[in-house]
Protein backbone atom coordinates (compact mmCIF):
# COMPACT_ATOMS: atom_id res chain seq x y z
CA UNK A 1 0.00 0.00 0.00
CA UNK A 2 1.12 2.94 -1.00
CA UNK A 3 1.60 5.91 1.26
CA UNK A 4 3.22 9.57 1.07
CA UNK A 5 5.09 9.92 4.54
CA UNK A 6 7.48 12.76 3.38
CA UNK A 7 6.50 14.64 6.13
CA UNK A 8 6.91 12.28 8.96
CA UNK A 9 10.79 14.21 9.61
CA UNK A 10 12.26 15.72 13.14
CA UNK A 11 12.21 19.79 12.59
CA UNK A 12 15.96 19.13 13.01
CA UNK A 13 16.47 17.32 9.81
CA UNK A 14 14.83 19.77 7.74
CA UNK A 15 16.78 22.93 9.78
CA UNK A 16 20.22 21.39 8.85
CA UNK A 17 19.41 20.83 5.54
CA UNK A 18 18.45 23.94 4.40
CA UNK A 19 21.45 24.95 6.25
CA UNK A 20 23.74 22.57 4.39
CA UNK A 21 22.33 24.38 0.87
CA UNK A 22 24.64 27.45 1.95
CA UNK A 23 27.94 25.78 3.16
CA UNK A 24 30.36 23.92 1.38
CA UNK A 25 29.35 21.08 2.22
CA UNK A 26 25.73 20.76 0.30
CA UNK A 27 26.99 18.13 -2.50
CA UNK A 28 29.35 16.67 0.12
CA UNK A 29 28.26 12.37 -0.46
CA UNK A 30 28.24 11.69 3.13
CA UNK A 31 28.48 7.81 4.93
CA UNK A 32 25.55 7.02 7.69
CA UNK A 33 25.29 3.98 9.50
CA UNK A 34 21.87 2.72 11.75
CA UNK A 35 23.14 0.38 14.29
CA UNK A 36 21.76 -0.38 17.76
CA UNK A 37 23.90 -0.45 21.12
CA UNK A 38 21.69 -2.92 23.27
CA UNK A 39 19.46 -6.30 22.57
CA UNK A 40 16.32 -5.84 24.00
CA UNK A 41 15.70 -7.46 27.52
CA UNK A 42 19.51 -8.46 27.77
CA UNK A 43 19.09 -11.27 25.18
CA UNK A 44 21.56 -12.82 23.15
CA UNK A 45 20.24 -11.14 19.97
CA UNK A 46 17.08 -9.16 18.15
CA UNK A 47 15.76 -10.14 14.88
CA UNK A 48 15.99 -7.38 11.60
CA UNK A 49 12.62 -6.53 10.57
CA UNK A 50 10.77 -3.40 9.01
CA UNK A 51 13.14 -3.27 5.43
CA UNK A 52 9.97 -3.60 3.52
CA UNK A 53 8.43 -0.70 4.76
CA UNK A 54 11.68 1.10 4.91
CA UNK A 55 11.53 0.88 1.13
CA UNK A 56 8.37 1.59 0.36
CA UNK A 57 8.86 4.98 2.24
CA UNK A 58 11.78 5.75 0.53
CA UNK A 59 10.17 4.88 -2.88
CA UNK A 60 6.98 7.38 -2.27
CA UNK A 61 8.91 10.11 -0.68
CA UNK A 62 7.33 13.21 -2.74
CA UNK A 63 6.59 16.73 -0.92
CA UNK A 64 3.09 17.94 -2.18
CA UNK A 65 2.47 21.39 -2.99
CA UNK A 66 0.68 21.24 0.79
CA UNK A 67 3.23 19.89 2.61
CA UNK A 68 5.47 22.95 0.67
CA UNK A 69 3.22 25.34 2.14
CA UNK A 70 3.23 24.78 5.26
CA UNK A 71 7.09 24.51 5.24
CA UNK A 72 7.03 28.15 3.83
CA UNK A 73 4.73 28.97 6.95
CA UNK A 74 7.85 28.66 9.18
CA UNK A 75 9.41 31.93 7.46
CA UNK A 76 12.80 30.59 8.29
CA UNK A 77 13.75 28.72 5.26
CA UNK A 78 15.30 29.76 1.95
CA UNK A 79 13.36 29.45 -0.89
CA UNK A 80 15.76 27.82 -2.89
CA UNK A 81 15.40 24.91 -0.01
CA UNK A 82 11.85 25.41 -0.71
CA UNK A 83 12.31 24.44 -4.43
CA UNK A 84 14.88 21.36 -3.52
CA UNK A 85 11.96 19.57 -1.65
CA UNK A 86 9.03 20.77 -4.50
CA UNK A 87 11.58 19.00 -6.72
CA UNK A 88 13.12 16.36 -4.14
CA UNK A 89 14.56 12.91 -5.82
CA UNK A 90 16.44 10.37 -3.94
CA UNK A 91 19.23 9.22 -5.69
CA UNK A 92 21.08 7.24 -2.66
CA UNK A 93 22.68 4.37 -2.23
CA UNK A 94 20.96 1.96 0.51
CA UNK A 95 22.70 -1.40 2.23
CA UNK A 96 20.78 -3.26 4.64
CA UNK A 97 20.91 -6.92 6.27
CA UNK A 98 17.76 -8.61 4.83
CA UNK A 99 14.64 -8.71 7.16
CA UNK A 100 14.76 -11.94 9.37
CA UNK A 101 18.73 -12.00 10.00
CA UNK A 102 19.69 -12.28 13.97
CA UNK A 103 21.53 -9.22 13.99
CA UNK A 104 23.70 -7.86 17.19
CA UNK A 105 24.97 -4.80 18.78
CA UNK A 106 27.23 -1.98 16.99
CA UNK A 107 27.28 -3.60 13.59
CA UNK A 108 25.52 -1.62 10.76
CA UNK A 109 22.08 -2.90 9.99
CA UNK A 110 21.42 -0.28 7.43
CA UNK A 111 24.10 1.88 5.64
CA UNK A 112 23.34 5.02 3.42
CA UNK A 113 25.86 6.78 1.28
CA UNK A 114 24.29 9.71 -0.79
CA UNK A 115 24.05 13.92 -0.99
CA UNK A 116 24.05 15.18 2.75
CA UNK A 117 20.55 16.45 2.00
CA UNK A 118 18.93 13.76 1.09
CA UNK A 119 20.69 11.09 3.84
CA UNK A 120 19.84 13.45 6.69
CA UNK A 121 16.17 13.47 5.39
CA UNK A 122 15.41 9.79 5.60
CA UNK A 123 16.46 9.58 9.08
CA UNK A 124 13.14 9.60 11.45
CA UNK A 125 11.60 7.33 9.53
CA UNK A 126 14.53 4.94 8.87
CA UNK A 127 15.09 4.37 12.31
CA UNK A 128 11.11 4.73 13.97
CA UNK A 129 10.29 1.37 11.05
CA UNK A 130 13.32 -0.74 11.81
CA UNK A 131 13.33 -0.11 15.57
CA UNK A 132 9.81 -0.86 15.72
CA UNK A 133 9.88 -3.86 14.18
CA UNK A 134 12.46 -5.08 14.94
CA UNK A 135 11.67 -5.00 18.35
CA UNK A 136 8.42 -6.86 17.54
CA UNK A 137 10.01 -9.15 16.20
CA UNK A 138 12.95 -10.16 18.87
CA UNK A 139 9.72 -10.23 21.25
CA UNK A 140 8.20 -12.52 19.24
CA UNK A 141 10.72 -15.02 18.61
CA UNK A 142 11.39 -15.05 22.19
CA UNK A 143 8.07 -16.05 22.67
CA UNK A 144 7.96 -18.69 19.87
CA UNK A 145 10.96 -20.35 21.74
CA UNK A 146 9.62 -20.35 24.87
CA UNK A 147 6.43 -22.28 23.81
CA UNK A 148 8.74 -25.13 22.13
CA UNK A 149 7.45 -25.39 19.21
CA UNK A 150 3.75 -25.54 20.67
CA UNK A 151 1.30 -22.69 18.12
CA UNK A 152 2.09 -19.11 19.12
CA UNK A 153 -1.03 -16.51 17.93
CA UNK A 154 -0.86 -13.02 18.41
CA UNK A 155 -3.65 -11.71 19.56
CA UNK A 156 -2.65 -8.10 20.35
CA UNK A 157 -4.13 -5.17 18.17
CA UNK A 158 -6.50 -3.72 20.63
CA UNK A 159 -3.33 -3.49 22.78
CA UNK A 160 -1.10 -1.56 20.34
CA UNK A 161 0.37 1.87 20.64
CA UNK A 162 -2.37 3.10 17.57
CA UNK A 163 -3.68 1.50 14.40
CA UNK A 164 -0.16 1.32 12.73
CA UNK A 165 1.72 -0.36 15.77
CA UNK A 166 -1.35 -2.83 15.72
CA UNK A 167 -0.45 -3.77 11.44
CA UNK A 168 2.77 -3.43 11.47
CA UNK A 169 3.11 -5.12 14.88
CA UNK A 170 1.49 -8.07 13.81
CA UNK A 171 4.08 -8.28 10.60
CA UNK A 172 6.87 -8.61 12.82
CA UNK A 173 5.37 -10.60 15.20
CA UNK A 174 5.24 -13.28 12.44
CA UNK A 175 8.81 -12.44 10.61
CA UNK A 176 9.62 -13.64 14.77
CA UNK A 177 7.91 -16.71 14.14
CA UNK A 178 4.44 -16.76 15.30
CA UNK A 179 1.98 -18.94 13.57
CA UNK A 180 -1.18 -16.39 12.91
CA UNK A 181 -2.83 -13.08 14.19
CA UNK A 182 -6.07 -11.99 15.39
CA UNK A 183 -5.46 -8.66 13.14
CA UNK A 184 -7.70 -9.07 10.05
CA UNK A 185 -6.05 -6.15 8.26
CA UNK A 186 -2.55 -7.70 8.77
CA UNK A 187 -3.85 -10.48 8.15
CA UNK A 188 -5.06 -9.52 4.74
CA UNK A 189 -1.63 -7.17 3.49
CA UNK A 190 0.53 -9.85 4.70
CA UNK A 191 -0.89 -13.07 3.77
CA UNK A 192 -0.72 -14.64 7.56
CA UNK A 193 -2.68 -17.15 8.93
CA UNK A 194 -5.82 -15.19 10.63
CA UNK A 195 -6.67 -16.88 13.85
CA UNK A 196 -9.29 -16.22 16.43
CA UNK A 197 -12.79 -17.77 18.07
CA UNK A 198 -15.36 -15.98 20.36
CA UNK A 199 -15.41 -13.68 23.77
CA UNK A 200 -16.84 -13.57 26.86
CA UNK A 201 -19.60 -11.18 25.28
CA UNK A 202 -20.72 -14.10 23.09
CA UNK A 203 -21.30 -16.37 26.08
CA UNK A 204 -22.65 -13.79 28.09
CA UNK A 205 -25.49 -12.77 25.46
CA UNK A 206 -27.27 -16.29 25.72
CA UNK A 207 -29.12 -17.29 29.00
CA UNK A 208 -26.76 -19.80 29.68
CA UNK A 209 -23.74 -20.90 28.75
CA UNK A 210 -24.45 -24.18 27.24
CA UNK A 211 -27.11 -23.08 24.56
CA UNK A 212 -24.00 -20.31 23.70
CA UNK A 213 -21.67 -23.30 23.15
CA UNK A 214 -24.23 -25.58 21.73
CA UNK A 215 -24.96 -22.15 18.94
CA UNK A 216 -21.63 -21.76 18.03
CA UNK A 217 -21.13 -25.43 17.45
CA UNK A 218 -23.96 -25.42 15.14
CA UNK A 219 -22.85 -22.54 13.25
CA UNK A 220 -19.10 -23.51 13.44
CA UNK A 221 -18.92 -27.47 13.58
CA UNK A 222 -15.81 -28.01 11.62
CA UNK A 223 -13.71 -25.07 13.45
CA UNK A 224 -15.41 -25.23 16.70
CA UNK A 225 -12.77 -23.78 19.67
CA UNK A 226 -15.04 -22.87 22.26
CA UNK A 227 -13.96 -20.50 25.41
CA UNK A 228 -14.65 -21.70 28.83
CA UNK A 229 -14.00 -19.71 31.56
CA UNK A 230 -16.77 -16.87 31.52
CA UNK A 231 -18.18 -18.89 34.67
CA UNK A 232 -16.35 -21.38 36.22
CA UNK A 233 -13.90 -23.33 33.95
CA UNK A 234 -14.07 -26.76 35.39
CA UNK A 235 -17.62 -27.12 37.25
CA UNK A 236 -19.44 -25.56 33.73
CA UNK A 237 -17.62 -24.53 31.18
CA UNK A 238 -15.41 -27.92 30.14
CA UNK A 239 -18.23 -29.85 30.83
CA UNK A 240 -20.47 -28.24 28.55
CA UNK A 241 -18.37 -28.04 26.32
CA UNK A 242 -18.08 -31.60 25.94
CA UNK A 243 -21.91 -31.88 26.00
CA UNK A 244 -22.38 -29.52 23.09
CA UNK A 245 -19.28 -31.52 21.59
CA UNK A 246 -20.74 -34.87 22.03
CA UNK A 247 -24.87 -33.60 20.65
CA UNK A 248 -23.41 -31.03 18.39
CA UNK A 249 -20.36 -31.92 16.70
CA UNK A 250 -19.18 -35.75 16.64
CA UNK A 251 -23.06 -35.98 15.42
CA UNK A 252 -21.78 -33.74 12.58
CA UNK A 253 -18.83 -35.90 11.36
CA UNK A 254 -16.74 -33.67 13.12
CA UNK A 255 -14.25 -33.48 15.91
CA UNK A 256 -13.79 -30.44 18.01
CA UNK A 257 -10.90 -28.20 17.49
CA UNK A 258 -10.18 -27.15 21.15
CA UNK A 259 -11.21 -25.18 23.92
CA UNK A 260 -9.51 -21.69 25.07
CA UNK A 261 -8.69 -20.75 28.88
CA UNK A 262 -8.72 -16.96 29.64
CA UNK A 263 -8.18 -16.74 33.51
CA UNK A 264 -7.16 -18.56 36.75
CA UNK A 265 -4.35 -20.53 37.37
CA UNK A 266 -4.03 -21.64 33.84
CA UNK A 267 -0.93 -24.74 34.64
CA UNK A 268 -3.81 -26.08 37.29
CA UNK A 269 -6.46 -25.47 35.20
CA UNK A 270 -5.10 -27.26 31.84
CA UNK A 271 -3.85 -30.38 33.69
CA UNK A 272 -7.34 -30.72 35.13
CA UNK A 273 -9.02 -30.15 31.26
CA UNK A 274 -6.74 -32.52 29.73
CA UNK A 275 -8.09 -35.51 31.95
CA UNK A 276 -11.47 -34.64 31.53
CA UNK A 277 -11.00 -33.93 27.47
CA UNK A 278 -9.30 -37.49 27.23
CA UNK A 279 -12.08 -39.42 29.71
CA UNK A 280 -15.10 -38.03 27.58
CA UNK A 281 -12.75 -39.37 24.58
CA UNK A 282 -11.40 -36.16 22.93
CA UNK A 283 -7.85 -36.40 23.46
CA UNK A 284 -7.23 -34.81 20.00
CA UNK A 285 -9.03 -31.68 21.18
CA UNK A 286 -6.57 -28.82 21.98
CA UNK A 287 -6.42 -26.31 24.81
CA UNK A 288 -5.39 -22.80 23.36
CA UNK A 289 -4.24 -20.50 26.60
CA UNK A 290 -4.14 -16.75 26.44
CA UNK A 291 -4.24 -14.05 29.24
CA UNK A 292 -1.10 -11.60 29.55
CA UNK A 293 1.22 -14.16 28.96
CA UNK A 294 4.99 -13.58 27.77
CA UNK A 295 8.25 -16.02 27.43
CA UNK A 296 8.80 -16.19 30.96
CA UNK A 297 5.20 -17.40 31.73
CA UNK A 298 4.96 -20.10 29.27
CA UNK A 299 8.62 -21.46 30.35
CA UNK A 300 7.34 -21.54 33.32
CA UNK A 301 3.99 -23.17 33.03
CA UNK A 302 5.79 -25.64 30.74
CA UNK A 303 8.30 -26.31 33.40
CA UNK A 304 5.58 -27.32 35.86
CA UNK A 305 3.58 -29.51 33.44
CA UNK A 306 1.20 -27.16 31.66
CA UNK A 307 -1.11 -29.44 28.99
CA UNK A 308 -1.12 -26.72 26.53
CA UNK A 309 -1.47 -26.96 23.13
CA UNK A 310 -1.11 -23.26 21.85
CA UNK A 311 -0.95 -19.41 23.34
CA UNK A 312 -2.61 -16.85 22.68
CA UNK A 313 -0.01 -14.05 22.94
CA UNK A 314 -1.42 -10.31 23.30
CA UNK A 315 0.02 -7.09 25.16
CA UNK A 316 3.12 -8.01 26.21
CA UNK A 317 4.00 -9.35 22.98
CA UNK A 318 2.72 -6.14 20.57
CA UNK A 319 4.00 -3.05 23.17
CA UNK A 320 7.14 -5.31 24.10
CA UNK A 321 6.35 -4.26 27.12
CA UNK A 322 9.29 -5.33 29.24
CA UNK A 323 11.65 -2.99 27.20
CA UNK A 324 9.36 -1.22 24.68
CA UNK A 325 12.63 0.91 23.43
CA UNK A 326 14.69 -0.73 20.59
CA UNK A 327 17.38 1.77 20.40
CA UNK A 328 18.60 2.27 16.79
CA UNK A 329 20.86 4.97 15.97
CA UNK A 330 22.15 6.61 12.68
CA UNK A 331 25.38 8.03 12.64
CA UNK A 332 27.84 9.99 10.49
CA UNK A 333 30.44 7.36 9.62
CA UNK A 334 32.07 9.09 6.47
CA UNK A 335 32.30 11.72 4.07
CA UNK A 336 33.60 11.65 0.88
CA UNK A 337 35.95 14.10 -1.08
CA UNK A 338 34.93 15.61 -5.18
CA UNK A 339 38.35 12.67 -5.77
CA UNK A 340 35.94 9.91 -4.50
CA UNK A 341 38.29 9.56 -1.31
CA UNK A 342 36.80 8.73 1.71
CA UNK A 343 37.48 10.10 4.87
CA UNK A 344 36.08 8.87 8.20
CA UNK A 345 34.31 10.82 11.04
CA UNK A 346 34.06 9.48 14.13
CA UNK A 347 31.79 10.42 17.26
CA UNK A 348 33.71 10.20 20.70
CA UNK A 349 31.65 10.07 23.92
CA UNK A 350 32.92 9.14 27.64
CA UNK A 351 30.55 6.52 27.29
CA UNK A 352 32.05 3.88 25.66
CA UNK A 353 28.94 2.30 24.10
CA UNK A 354 28.28 5.69 22.22
CA UNK A 355 31.88 5.62 20.32
CA UNK A 356 30.90 4.60 16.77
CA UNK A 357 32.87 2.65 14.24
CA UNK A 358 34.26 5.10 11.40
CA UNK A 359 34.68 3.94 7.96
CA UNK A 360 32.31 2.77 4.83
CA UNK A 361 32.36 -0.79 6.12
CA UNK A 362 31.06 -4.18 5.74
CA UNK A 363 29.77 -6.58 8.45
CA UNK A 364 30.53 -10.60 8.00
CA UNK A 365 29.48 -13.52 9.48
CA UNK A 366 31.92 -16.18 10.07
CA UNK A 367 30.13 -19.53 9.97
CA UNK A 368 32.08 -23.19 11.21
CA UNK A 369 32.16 -24.88 7.60
CA UNK A 370 31.55 -28.66 9.83
CA UNK A 371 28.43 -27.49 12.27
CA UNK A 372 27.08 -24.74 9.84
CA UNK A 373 27.26 -22.67 13.71
CA UNK A 374 27.71 -18.66 13.39
CA UNK A 375 30.75 -18.39 14.95
CA UNK A 376 31.07 -14.34 15.48
CA UNK A 377 30.50 -11.32 13.09
CA UNK A 378 33.38 -9.25 11.77
CA UNK A 379 32.87 -5.63 10.76
CA UNK A 380 35.74 -4.89 8.48
CA UNK A 381 36.64 -1.68 5.84
CA UNK A 382 34.43 -1.92 3.10
CA UNK A 383 37.45 -3.10 -0.25
CA UNK A 384 38.60 -5.15 2.65
CA UNK A 385 38.44 -8.98 1.42
CA UNK A 386 37.98 -11.94 4.30
CA UNK A 387 40.08 -14.78 2.59
CA UNK A 388 38.49 -18.40 3.81
CA UNK A 389 41.42 -20.48 2.52
CA UNK A 390 43.61 -18.96 5.35
CA UNK A 391 43.23 -18.69 8.92
CA UNK A 392 42.02 -15.61 10.58
CA UNK A 393 42.49 -14.17 13.58
CA UNK A 394 39.45 -12.66 15.75
CA UNK A 395 39.66 -10.48 18.68
CA UNK A 396 37.87 -8.46 21.17
CA UNK A 397 37.99 -4.61 19.68
CA UNK A 398 37.71 -3.97 23.70
CA UNK A 399 39.51 -6.23 25.77
CA UNK A 400 42.04 -6.52 22.64
CA UNK A 401 43.97 -9.50 24.38
CA UNK A 402 41.54 -12.02 23.78
CA UNK A 403 41.93 -13.37 20.51
CA UNK A 404 40.39 -16.46 18.27
CA UNK A 405 42.12 -17.99 15.54
CA UNK A 406 39.52 -19.63 13.17
CA UNK A 407 40.32 -21.50 10.35
CA UNK A 408 37.28 -24.19 8.16
CA UNK A 409 34.98 -21.49 8.36
CA UNK A 410 32.65 -19.77 5.43
CA UNK A 411 32.27 -15.99 5.80
CA UNK A 412 29.49 -14.57 4.33
CA UNK A 413 28.68 -10.60 3.75
CA UNK A 414 25.24 -9.47 6.00
CA UNK A 415 24.06 -6.62 4.00
CA UNK A 416 22.37 -6.67 0.32
CA UNK A 417 22.16 -3.93 -1.71
CA UNK A 418 19.15 -2.21 -1.57
CA UNK A 419 19.02 1.00 -3.30
CA UNK A 420 21.76 1.91 -6.22
CA UNK A 421 21.57 5.79 -6.51
CA UNK A 422 17.97 6.14 -5.57
CA UNK A 423 16.54 3.23 -7.56
CA UNK A 424 15.26 -0.10 -6.14
CA UNK A 425 17.31 -3.37 -7.12
CA UNK A 426 16.43 -5.78 -4.21
CA UNK A 427 13.16 -7.64 -3.99
CA UNK A 428 11.61 -8.12 -0.67
CA UNK A 429 10.84 -12.13 0.08
CA UNK A 430 7.31 -12.32 1.29
CA UNK A 431 6.49 -12.40 5.08
CA UNK A 432 5.71 -16.27 5.09
CA UNK A 433 9.28 -16.45 3.43
CA UNK A 434 11.12 -14.03 5.31
CA UNK A 435 9.72 -15.92 8.70
CA UNK A 436 10.92 -19.34 6.92
CA UNK A 437 14.80 -17.63 7.11
CA UNK A 438 14.39 -16.51 10.35
CA UNK A 439 13.44 -19.60 11.88
CA UNK A 440 16.64 -21.37 9.71
CA UNK A 441 19.35 -18.17 10.88
CA UNK A 442 17.87 -18.65 14.33
CA UNK A 443 19.18 -22.60 14.08
CA UNK A 444 22.53 -21.48 12.84
CA UNK A 445 23.25 -19.57 16.98
CA UNK A 446 24.36 -21.54 19.50
CA UNK A 447 22.25 -22.33 22.56
CA UNK A 448 24.00 -21.09 24.99
CA UNK A 449 23.11 -17.38 22.93
CA UNK A 450 19.89 -18.50 22.69
CA UNK A 451 18.98 -17.94 26.76
CA UNK A 452 16.70 -15.59 28.04
CA UNK A 453 18.83 -14.98 30.95
CA UNK A 454 22.71 -14.04 30.97
CA UNK A 455 23.34 -15.41 27.54
CA UNK A 456 26.66 -16.19 25.73
CA UNK A 457 28.23 -12.98 24.33
CA UNK A 458 28.30 -13.42 20.62
CA UNK A 459 31.52 -11.55 19.55
CA UNK A 460 31.10 -8.75 17.25
CA UNK A 461 34.61 -8.21 16.22
CA UNK A 462 36.50 -5.45 14.18
CA UNK A 463 39.41 -6.13 11.71
CA UNK A 464 42.64 -5.03 12.33
CA UNK A 465 42.39 -2.35 10.05
CA UNK A 466 39.18 -0.95 11.11
CA UNK A 467 40.28 -0.90 14.82
CA UNK A 468 43.81 0.87 14.01
CA UNK A 469 41.53 3.82 11.91
CA UNK A 470 39.62 3.90 14.92
CA UNK A 471 41.87 4.33 17.39
CA UNK A 472 44.46 6.58 15.24
CA UNK A 473 41.16 8.72 14.92
CA UNK A 474 40.35 8.70 18.55
CA UNK A 475 44.12 9.54 19.39
CA UNK A 476 43.46 12.89 16.53
CA UNK A 477 40.62 14.05 19.04
CA UNK A 478 42.24 14.02 22.39
CA UNK A 479 42.10 17.32 24.86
Amino acid sequence: MKRNLSMLVDFYELTMANGLLDCPYKDTIVYFDMFFRNVPENGGFAIMAGLDQLIEYINNINFTDEDIEYIRSFKIFDEKFIKFLSDFKFTCDVWAIPEGTPIFPHEPIVTVRGPAVQALLIETVLLLTINHQSLIATKANRIVRAAQGRTVMEFGARRSHGYDSAVYGSRAAYIGGCDSTSNLEAARRFNIPPAGTMAHSWIQMFDDEYSAFKAYAEKYPNSCLLLVDTYNTLKSGIPNAIKVFNEVIVPKGYRPLGIRIDSGDITYLTKKARKMLDQAGFPDCMIIVSNSLDEYLIRDMLVQGARVDGFGVGERLITASAEPVFGGVYKLSAIEDKSGRIIPKIKISDNISKLTIPGFKKTWRLFDRDSGKAIADLITLHDEVVDESKPYELFDPIHTWKRKTVDSFIARKLQRKIFDKGVQVYTSPSCEDIRKYCLQQIDTLWEEVLRFENPHNYYVDLSQPLWDLRHELINEHKF
